[in-house]
């Protein structure tokens, strides 16, 4: 079975200034993240706006996303949902299009749904048996459930297909350490998340894969390759070339950035975002476009 690591970014949904998806951009967008260099990429996760989606939207925008990579890298697909059966129906939907990868969260509805390890345990087998292909975990605080080290590892060593992890959570690389300890070679990618804020020390833990936006995996590409050539010197300071943009887009802008990013650069024709999220404001717009221009990522000038 192939092993995934490296970049695997999350593509935004471009929607048209009245709100409706821009097909074509989402194109655009798709060919622009190849062209960043991108390992692989993932669609509908949470920086895609999946929760202002349609079930039916979700269909064509797999598809639509699927059938133009064409292969050229492996796509991952989000299932999350709190319902077994319409996560499992996602990834058996997701996997025929053609997907390489899915990725999920633990069921949670709002600030009071949870429900117990054993729940979620066959949450996932049952998404997994659906898809088919190999399945990330996504362990972050927005579910609000607590994912311990040991419950992952028996997650990874008793479903073969559930051997990825993208942990975002405060401590990430001590908690990257922790379940490549347990886990072992039954965790196939410990995966570092949110926007990369916490990239060389998670690097610095083992993490072989990155999934930030697609603001700027350009540039995060030659942290991850001097540090994996053991030049730690050499990406720290590459990284601290790009933390001010990094850190901007994760405590400022959110899933905004890359969308506000890509506007600029003509890769998609708006930077809309779907009611009740709102604009940028211009302030905070102008101070993301400076960061932008002194690093200069190539979504920034791709449709120039």
């Amino acid at each position: 079975m192939t092993r995934y690591k490296g970049l695997f970014p999350v593509a935004p949904t471009p929607f048209h200034a009245n709100g409706d998806i821009d097909l074509d951009g989402q194109r655009r967008v798709m060919d622009c993240m190849i062209d960043q260099g991108v390992d692989g990429i993932c669609i509908l996760a949470n920086y895609s706006e999946q929760f202002l989606l349609t079930d039916e939207e979700r269909r064509i925008l797999t598809e639509t996303c699927l059938e133009h990579v064409a292969g050229r890298v492996p796509v991952m697909v989000t299932c999350s949902n709190f319902s077994t059966r319409i996560a499992a129906e996602r990834a058996a939907h997701a996997a025929a299009a053609g997907a390489s990868l899915l990725m999920i969260m633990p069921p949670y509805h709002g600030t009071g749904m949870r429900v117990d390890e054993t729940a979620i345990y066959d949450h996932f087998a049952r998404v997994a048996e659906a898809g088919g292909v190999p399945v990330m975990i996504q362990d972050a605080p927005l579910s609000g459930t607590q994912l311990s080290v040991a419950f992952l590892a028996r997650v990874a060593r008793e479903l073969p297909l559930v051997r990825y992890f993208k942990i975002e959570v405060p401590g990430t690389a001590a908690k990257l350490r922790a379940l490549i300890e347990a886990g072992g070679e039954d965790i196939h990618g410990p995966f570092d998340g949110e926007e990369a804020i916490t990239l060389m020390a998670d690097l610095d833990a083992g993490a072989t894969g990155v999934m930030a936006s697609a603001l700027l995996p350009d540039l995060i590409r030659p942290v991850i390759t001097a540090h994996a050539e053991g030049d730690r010197a050499t990406a720290a300071d590459l990284y601290r070339r790009i933390l001010p943009l990094i850190n901007y887009e994760n405590r400022q802008c959110g899933l905004r950035a890359a969308k506000t990013v890509m506007a600029e650069g003509g890769v998609i024709g708006s930077d809309a975002v779907r009611h009740p999220l709102e604009p940028l404001h211009p302030a905070t717009k102008a101070g993301l476009l400076e960061l932008a221009h002194d690093v200069q990522p190539l979504a920034l000038t791709w449709g120039k």
